[in-house]
């Protein structure tokens, strides 16, 4: 945003308004507030340049791309970017493609690092009922990634869970009995028969002796 600004400064540019998605992924456009708040002031007129750093901090998805493009396009306003300058339908095919590459070879790495994790007896993301995450530091000071601990009062609802399946009972009888007991859920939420099932489908399995 800083240095998008500096550039409308400099060529003494009028800014009308500035549009951002914090913290929500790139490849998401329908759900982007920043984006459909753009889209609907191009529609009403209120600008007739959109700048930003470059395309793929508007979106990595080459459809999405296409489509923002078209919209602006219609409505009479030009896309410029720092990186690549005022932006043609050549860039919205080539850079359209290159970001669409640069999804899939970034969800190919996320893959195969959280496998990593969890061939090396960590976990591989995420954090399920039983567990707490454990903050280590490896020599260097930096966090170790991965790490579990057991929490004692959640194991047992866990093996308990496991055992009463395994003797088959229901899902819905078993959520049924724990809420009845009072017996906190994931997130002290109640428990359903779909929270059961979902402990069973993955299998989290809970030593029976905590260390």
């Amino acid at each position: 945003m800083r240095i998008c600004r500096e550039r409308v400064a400099r060529e003494r540019w009028q800014m009308v308004e500035s549009y951002h998605d914090a913290a929500i992924s790139g490849a998401n456009l329908i759900q982007r507030p920043g984006i459909q708040a753009l889209l609907h002031d191009a529609q009403e007129k209120k600008f007739e340049l959109v700048l930003a750093e470059a395309l793929d901090r508007i979106s990595r998805d080459q459809a999405d791309v296409a489509t923002l493009f078209k919209y602006l396009r219609f409505a009479g306003v030009t896309i410029v970017t720092l990186a690549e300058g005022e932006i043609s339908e050549l860039h919205v095919g080539l850079k359209g493609t290159m970001n669409a590459l640069f999804l899939k070879d970034l969800a190919a790495k996320t893959h195969r690092g959280m496998r990593g994790r969890v061939e090396k007896g960590k976990a591989g993301g995420g954090l399920c009922f039983g567990y707490r995450v454990a903050k280590k530091l490896d020599a260097n000071g930096e966090p170790i990634r991965g790490e579990r601990k057991i929490v004692a009062s959640e194991a047992i609802t866990i093996r308990r869970i496991f055992g009463e399946f395994a003797a088959g009972k229901s899902p819905r009888a078993i959520a049924v009995d724990l809420n009845r007991e009072g017996v906190p859920g994931p997130l002290g939420r109640a428990w359903g028969d779909t929270s059961i099932r979902g402990h069973v489908s993955r299998g989290t399995i809970v030593p029976h002796r905590v260390v």
